[in-house]
């Protein structure tokens, strides 16, 4: 019995997120299903986060526990054979032990792709947010920087949980060209809580809202129409950090 850590990518426009659920097509329920074919067992895999419907991962790290006698690499391309096209373990290797790849997570790294312009590249649209109309990226970079902190994040998510605080140790819009990336990192993340980060950027970027207004939404902590969700197609999950 060992612990193998795994590096997953994906495409996640058509799954229904990452966790397993009845019915629906899953990254987890792939992988898991890929593993039963190579063990003849169903086998448990953890991920290191939940990545909701289409919001696609580089990064995602996942974790199982089994018995399989294939050497690591052997096992890599074992599983790739298996898994479909828009998922691939990018490396595998056997972990200490203790490793859980939820638990031993320290943060998590994600990145959000707006594309400003009219029209966007077939070979794009499924992985970026087009924003045809203007945007005021200096306003939208100052309002950036005030995500970083340890706060309680009800104001930007669907958040239900009873331990709402979060500490952001970076949140940084960039501009190339066209394209402008929003990248955050955190000890953790409420459900939908980078989607409704960039949905208040946007509302900055388009005059709606002021920068200095992000301050009110922290001290009222109620969750606000003035910041809405951005569509999950721009997310993605790039590195989590141990």
């Amino acid at each position: 019995m060992r612990i193998i850590r795994l590096t997953v990518g994906y495409d996640g426009t058509d799954f229904c997120g990452w966790q397993r659920q009845p019915g629906a097509r899953t990254v987890q329920g792939v992988v898991e299903e890929a593993l039963a074919k190579l063990a003849g067992i169903r086998i448990p895999v953890v991920g290191a986060g939940r990545t909701d419907a289409g919001v696609h991962a580089l990064g995602q790290v996942a974790s199982f526990r089994a018995e399989i006698r294939l050497e690591d690499d052997e096992l890599l391309r074992a599983i790739n054979a298996l898994l479909p096209g828009d998922v691939r373990v990018s490396s595998l290797r056997t972990a200490p032990a203790g490793f859980d790849a939820r638990k031993s997570a320290r943060s998590k790294i994600y990145r959000y792709r707006i594309f400003n312009a009219p029209l966007v590249s077939p070979f794009l649209f499924r992985y970026v947010l087009q924003w045809p109309g203007p945007l005021d990226f200096e306003r939208m970079a100052e309002a950036a920087r005030l995500f970083k902190r340890k706060a309680d994040f009800t104001a930007f998510s669907s958040n239900r949980l009873l331990h709402p605080v979060r500490r952001v140790m970076g949140s940084e819009l960039k501009k190339n060209g066209r394209g402008i990336t929003y990248t955050i990192e955190a000890d953790g993340f409420l459900r939908y809580m980078v989607r409704t980060i960039v949905g208040t950027l946007l509302e900055v970027g388009r005059g709606k809202i002021e920068p200095n207004t992000i301050e009110d939404f922290f001290t009222r902590k109620k969750r606000s129409l003035a910041s809405p969700t951005a569509p999950a197609k721009g997310l993605c999950l790039i590195k989590v950090v141990y």
